[in-house]
């Protein structure tokens, strides 16, 4: 991808995730009280589905999330405009939440915290524009398409989901990147003509999910 430049849009939302991060960190009750837990939002505590998203747990969380998403953010942004990215992050963080509150529905003390789903759903978002797109990781030194990768990371999230790997909230990941899929997939229904074939590679994962759930095995 191009270098683009950081746009207004970004800048404020990695702002806003930084200044409200800092503030749980030296502020307890501040955290308790945003973050999602099931309990609290079943009882009617709707504002933790997007408080949550602004919260992290230590600097490495914070920056990896801000860090990832400063490299695809203003991709989205300069293909869809400021207004659809904010429809595509904040979408993605409540989908990504409303799949967390439906696995864990009966668990009142889960809890979880961070950006990471709206950040997978602007990730998605990226790859449903330009599936081809080259992307690196720290360990495989050679290029990955962006599909491949998309499809990749859902199925290693179906598997952390299964086995509860780590201390993560692959829900979380997956549900983002739904909300990523779903929603760009509204707002740029030409896709449809132009990357019919990427849509459904990138379906794949998703009806895997649909149908272990169903069947039972998801867990």
């Amino acid at each position: 991808m191009d270098n683009l430049g950081i746009s207004i849009v970004t800048m404020v939302i990695i702002a806003a995730n930084g200044i409200i991060s800092f503030k749980g960190f030296d502020d307890r009750g501040f955290f308790e009280k945003f973050k999602f837990n099931v309990g609290s939002v079943r009882r009617g505590e709707q504002i933790r589905m997007l408080s949550s998203g602004f919260l992290h747990a230590d600097m490495q969380h914070l920056f990896f999330n801000m860090f990832t998403l400063y490299f695809f953010a203003d991709f989205v942004v300069a293909k869809l405009g400021s207004i659809h990215f904010l429809i595509i992050y904040f979408g993605s963080l409540i989908f990504g939440n409303l799949l967390s509150l439906y696995f864990h529905k009966d668990e009142y003390w889960y809890s979880a915290i961070g950006a990471s789903g709206a950040v997978t759903g602007i990730l998605y978002a990226a790859i449903l524009l330009e599936p081809g797109m080259s992307l690196y990781m720290f360990f495989i030194p050679i290029p990955i398409p962006g599909y491949i990768f998309g499809i990749g990371y859902l199925l290693y999230s179906i598997y952390g989901m299964k086995n509860s790997i780590g201390n993560i909230g692959h829900d979380a990941h997956f549900g983002g990147a739904i909300g990523g899929y779903v929603i760009t997939l509204i707002l740029y229904p030409s896709l449809f003509q132009t990357n019919l074939g990427y849509i459904g590679l990138l379906a794949i994962p998703i009806i895997i999910l649909f149908v272990l759930h169903k069947t039972g095995k998801l867990k």
